[in-house]
């Protein structure tokens, strides 16, 4: 029996994983990756890099990209829930400057998996969230790139709380999709 189902989702490649869960009253057991079945399913990805962040309500992360090495990544919340945004960047895809969100929580599980070629963010909905990807290349630091949170074209539903969004300073001045003109080589995957 399959330990995973995966969800498309609008753009092509990016899906909402599930893992299948086992729990009675002392709690739970779940696979969060398991190469042959991401295989099967056509998620061909070798993962050489594992991140986790901490952070609280109203922290926004993001609009996030590699300009060079860009980076699949393998999203999942640990602790607490985020609304969680990937950006189509790909050149020639069909979807291009379209963007996908879902809420991932430590209740619901669910992962979501982007492929290269996307700006990635998450807003933290809960008190404080623990946030855990995957990465199927190395973090570049002089590679770092990024798009506004708030870019009026791709016009991301952000959930609205009662608290002001935090942004780290570098967040605060990314440019619009447009002004920075970005757009990933090999298109779709």
């Amino acid at each position: 029996m399959a330990n995973f189902t995966f969800e498309k989702t609008k753009i092509e490649g990016v899906y909402i994983v599930t893992p299948r869960t086992f729990g009675d009253e002392r709690g739970y057991f779940m696979e969060t990756y398991n190469e042959e079945e991401f295989n099967e399913a056509g998620l061909k990805y070798t993962f050489v890099q594992d991140n986790q962040s901490s952070s609280k309500k109203g922290v926004l992360r993001g609009l996030h990209f590699q300009k060079v090495h860009p980076q699949a990544k393998l999203v999942r919340v640990l602790k607490g829930e985020v609304f969680d945004v990937a950006v189509d960047l790909r050149e020639n895809s069909p979807t291009y400057g379209q963007w996908v969100g879902e809420i991932l929580s430590e209740k619901n599980k669910r992962q979501l998996m982007i492929p290269r070629g996307f700006a990635h963010g998450f807003l933290v909905l809960s008190d404080t969230a623990e946030f855990a990807y995957k990465c199927d290349d190395f973090y570049h630091p002089e590679e770092e790139g990024g798009i506004i949170y708030n870019d009026k074209d791709i016009d991301i539903s952000w959930p609205e709380l009662d608290i002001e969004y935090t942004l780290s300073d570098k967040d605060k001045h990314h440019l619009s999709l447009k002004e920075s003109a970005i757009k990933f080589k090999g298109g779709i995957k």
